[in-house]
């Protein structure tokens, strides 16, 4: 490969050793020849990043691909993992990717064309399905506290009702770009300059919610996300979590009682934080125990998880 890199592509793993092996054929091997943007070409660095695996990811991926880098951290939560990714590239596009997710062909290359083509764009996010082509919600508004009460409430026992299609945006039209409020962190286009401008994903957020605020202080500084359906990825949702069910939710919860209270200004009653913080805990013990009684259907932010319809 000569010249500057343009793309790379931030793999943050946690026990998902066969979900990041495919991710990684998704994306092709690099090889040394000229960087000349082909739609097929892989990526110009790959680093997968495993964040305190005891599943044998580390060394299976070093077996597999050679080619790849792969940095070694605790388990510090994905924020975390993915800002040390993007720090060891120098790539001027890096697309940050959950584990569990496959890249159709010449996505990588149109991604890193829509922040090339406008240079008022910090995000891009592809068009995201499940593995039977189902669309995911990953292109969003953020939600007035209406939408988000009544999606936490009925979300689960009435799917349709019109709180969860407003907060996933359901009626547009998932084929159509647009601009978003913030982008699923599943895989995310980012142009560097705008990333680092931010300080990155918040490292106080240890699963869930750091692409919301990310969205949000990028936004703040003045820049654009856009929603791209030209690329797309497949997603599983849920690999790394389906098996630590309980700390997944208490994570989420955390996430977004630190997500609110840094959103809000001037000073906050002990009474209303307590009553939001009674709120998150009543959600996740009615969400575990409904899982535990029915059987898990969702992920924590309302997608089906892994395997599940």
């Amino acid at each position: 490969m000569t010249g500057e890199p343009r793309t790379a592509v931030v793999i943050v793993t946690h026990n998902t050793r066969d979900d990041v092996l495919r991710c990684l054929d998704s994306l092709g091997a690099r090889g040394d020849r000229p960087a000349d943007h082909r739609p097929d070409q892989p990526p110009d660095e790959i680093v997968v990043v495993d964040t305190g695996s005891t599943d044998g990811t580390v060394d299976a991926v070093l077996a597999a691909r050679p080619d790849v880098r792969v940095l070694e951290l605790a388990n510090a939560g994905f924020g975390r993992g993915a800002n040390a990714g993007v720090r060891v590239t120098s790539a001027s596009c890096v697309i940050v990717a959950n584990a569990d997710v496959r890249f159709e062909p010449g996505s990588v290359a149109r991604l890193a064309d829509e922040l090339d083509d406008d240079p008022t764009l910090a995000a891009v996010g592809p068009a995201v399905v499940y593995p039977d082509g189902e669309p995911q919600a990953s292109a969003r508004r953020l939600p007035d506290l209406q939408t988000a009460i009544g999606h936490a409430v009925c979300g689960r026992v009435a799917p349709s009702n019109r709180w969860t299609r407003r907060y996933r945006e359901l009626e547009h039209t998932p084929s159509l770009p647009r601009d978003a409020d913030w982008l699923s962190g599943c895989a995310l286009a980012l142009r560097r300059g705008a990333f680092d401008e931010v300080g990155g994903f918040d490292p106080g957020y240890h699963l869930y919610v750091e692409d919301v605020d990310l969205g949000v202080r990028l936004r703040a500084a003045g820049w654009r996300l856009r929603y791209q359906p030209a690329a797309g990825v497949e997603h599983r949702v849920g690999a790394s979590t389906s098996t630590a069910r309980w700390r997944s939710l208490v994570s989420h919860a955390r996430g977004l009682d630190r997500f609110v209270w840094r959103q809000r200004s001037g000073p906050v009653s002990a009474g209303l934080r307590l009553v939001l913080r009674v709120g998150l805990v009543v959600w996740v013990v009615v969400t575990w125990l409904w899982e535990r009684t029915l059987g898990a259907v969702h992920s924590t932010t309302g997608e089906r998880r892994a395997g599940e319809r």
